[in-house]
């Protein structure tokens, strides 16, 4: 008798937070091509989570005010239940990825499902977006840019705070 356990696919959405101006803009603010300012979410279980300046946030797939992603990868699946996933999401709730963490370029949603990605199937996100703030950070106007943008939090309006309950 075959005893697999049930698998569940883990998508990662990607949004472009500059709707395109990244893409028109960065060769001349940066001098180098950037095609997007990236927000990623894991998808899982049905609902979309996601960090930000207000912690773990989760709301249902595309429900955020960003509208739909730009694109979806699929990470592959998972055996991680959902009570087990809640949990997980929970202490990072309470250590790595409280609100008070958050930061733009060290400390992101992009960290953040980086980490949960790995952990549910042992894959990374791409890197052209986890290197996204070195890339802008590697440039003149991005050091300059820095004190202003060490100060900016990110958390896309519709999701609501995770408090490990369903």
């Amino acid at each position: 008798m075959d005893q697999t356990s049930p698998s569940y696919p883990v998508k990662l959405y990607i949004y472009d937070l500059s709707r395109g101006m990244a893409r028109q803009l960065s060769p001349l603010m940066l001098g180098k091509q950037l095609d997007g300012i990236w927000h990623t979410a894991i998808v899982i279980h049905g609902e979309e989570f996601f960090y930000g300046g207000e912690g773990i946030a989760s709301c249902p797939p595309g429900g955020t005010q960003l509208g739909q992603p730009n694109s979806i990868v699929d990470l592959g699946s998972t055996e991680v239940t959902e009570e087990i996933f809640m949990e997980y999401l929970s202490s990072l709730g309470e250590s790595t990825y409280r609100n008070d963490r958050y930061h733009l370029f060290e400390h992101n949603c992009n960290t953040f499902t980086n980490e949960v990605a790995q952990f549910l199937t042992g894959s990374k996100i791409p890197a052209y977006i986890t290197d996204l703030p070195s890339e802008i950070l590697s440039t003149p106007f991005g050091q300059a840019l820095r004190p202003i943008l060490d100060s900016i939090t990110i958390s896309p309006p519709g999701g609501n705070n995770f408090t490990g309950q369903r």
